[in-house]
């Protein structure tokens, strides 16, 4: 598979927070609009290529589903315009921890290379969740070539669509117990967040920290959210 290059502008992002708490948010990344028409896609059985039901697997409880390729073009479209900054942001992070990886200007060209790899299918995903539904503590890592951010989108309004629900992350720190960080989020803001570790600079200079995410337990109501993972599965 080659991936087309798209014309996506790059979006300007304050990501600080990824190195003093592991998560940043980016405030009203999506409208209300927009986020409708996301959740409109659910209904849409030629929009996804796989569902899966989170309690079969251990997972948790509740539903998501992978986009297909081509993907829709609001997720297309999005996926292609946060890549400048969290490259920048990953190279970083590459160089920080000594690493040969480097993440080119375009997605296209990281997809290529994933594809390349055997790794060619979709993994941007829709999520709902009802009420006594959660998320497990995980990483999205679906083979050996690895975006080290994602995005989350939160699609549905708090106090209004659901209740509890909150965005969990964990960082499991050197010979201490893991870091809670949880990550309020309004309907269209964006959380991003490393898939499986990233750089902290301790007393004896630069180190790895595991991470993982979730979601807790849904109080009521239905809560959607847009994942937007930057490399594709085996």
């Amino acid at each position: 598979m080659t991936v087309a290059p798209s014309s996506a502008m790059p979006l300007p992002m304050d990501l600080t927070d990824l190195d003093r708490h592991g998560a940043a948010r980016v405030p009203a990344l999506l409208s209300p609009d927009q986020c409708a028409a996301i959740i409109a896609l659910w209904d849409d059985p030629a929009a996804f290529r796989k569902e899966v039901v989170m309690a079969r697997h251990g997972y948790g409880r509740g539903r998501y589903r992978y986009f297909a390729y081509p993907l829709p073009e609001p997720v297309a479209t999005l996926r292609e315009a946060l890549w400048p900054a969290l490259a920048a942001q990953a190279n970083r992070w590459a160089a920080m921890l000594g690493s040969s990886d480097i993440y080119p200007p375009r997605h296209a060209d990281f997809l290529n290379r994933c594809a390349l790899g055997g790794q060619d299918k979709a993994t941007p995903l829709l999520l709902r969740y009802e009420a006594g539904d959660w998320n497990a503590l995980h990483q999205d890592v679906y083979g050996p070539h690895i975006f080290p951010l994602q995005a989350a989108v939160l699609l549905s309004q708090p106090d209004r669509d659901f209740s509890g629900g909150a965005f969990v992350l964990t960082e499991q720190r050197p010979r201490m117990q893991s870091r809670p960080e949880v990550v309020p989020l309004a309907r269209g803001d964006a959380v991003v967040f490393p898939v499986r570790d990233r750089p902290v600079i301790g007393t004896r200079g630069v180190h790895r920290v595991q991470m993982r995410h979730g979601v807790s337990r849904l109080l009521s109501g239905v809560r959607y959210t847009l994942g937007l993972i930057f490399h594709d599965a085996a």
